[in-house]
């Protein structure tokens, strides 16, 4: 399977295992071209039979991912530019009625049969934690790793599914603290919420990710699937009218006040690297 046309994001397989590495400079947003690469790779990987498992991580040590565009809340031509780009990347695969193109994303991401696995050795906000959380397992890098959900301190919510899987991983109470307080969340922390499988020393973790990883691609298939139909029984897939609430309520949000608040954000320095280090401290002050 030919991955090399996907802007954003670079494949490598070997012995059964994909990595797909995020290297979108200068933050890996999740914009009009890394929204339609990922989408793209996650409906051709599909049918690689090549492939057991895939593993997402990023070429910046920094940030796994910063979050979406902030040009999706201050130019309306935005975000239905990278939702058709993103829908032009598989057009044979359906969004469904009442779903934006992140929460589709995240059906097609927990039915892939491959297992998934995220690496986060950097900051990951936004829609950014919302692809982790769609995934099969994360690992997360202890004093590197950074993973939050600002989106309420923003004027908005998290409309990529982050509210549904929050809620999923971390059950209702939990996922308000994180989801209404915006808190950046270390890997141990987040080991502990249930956000990540395991918070691993900085220096162990690329060990231990592809040692799991080899070890999952030597399984039979079968025996893969099996063990995933299984397990989705007892957590059964999320309904899209949950999709569907979510995504009218963030667009229930898209006011006059809230695009004035990101232009504001981006004035104090939001959407750069030196900002997007330390944004909760900016939002903060704003």
């Amino acid at each position: 399977m030919d991955y090399d046309d996907l802007p954003g994001v670079r494949i490598a397989v070997a012995n059964g295992v994909a990595v797909a590495t995020l290297d979108h400079p200068p933050l890996n947003l999740l914009d009009g071209v890394l929204l339609p690469s990922l989408r793209g790779f996650v409906n051709r990987v599909r049918h690689d039979t090549e492939v057991r498992v895939v593993v997402f991580d990023s070429a910046d040590p920094e940030f796994f991912s910063a979050h979406g565009d902030m040009a999706y809340l201050t130019d309306p031509a935005a975000l239905p530019a990278a939702t058709a780009a993103a829908i032009a990347a598989a057009p044979d695969v359906p969004v469904a009625d009442g779903m934006n193109i992140l929460e589709a994303l995240s059906d097609e991401v927990r039915s892939l049969p491959q297992v998934t696995i995220g690496k986060i050795s950097g900051f990951a906000r936004g829609a950014g934690n919302e692809f982790l959380m769609y995934l099969d397992m994360r690992f997360a890098a202890i004093g590197r790793s950074g993973q939050a959900q600002p989106e309420a301190v923003m004027d908005i919510l998290p409309g990529g599914g982050g509210t549904v899987h929050m809620a999923r991983l971390l059950g209702r109470e939990r996922a308000l603290e994180l989801l209404l307080g915006g808190e950046l969340v270390g890997a141990e922390l987040a080991e502990r919420y249930g956000l990540v499988n395991r918070a691993l020393p900085a220096d162990e973790i690329d060990a231990f990710v592809d040692r799991l990883a080899r070890r999952i691609a030597r399984l039979r298939p079968e025996v893969v699937a099996a063990v995933k139909t299984t397990v989705e029984t007892i957590t059964p897939k999320i309904p899209h009218r949950a999709y569907a609430v979510e995504n009218a309520a963030l667009f229930s949000l898209f006011t006059e006040d809230m695009v004035a608040s990101a232009h504001r954000q981006l004035a104090a320095g939001v959407q750069t690297r030196e900002g997007e280090r330390d944004l909760e401290r900016i939002l903060d002050d704003l």
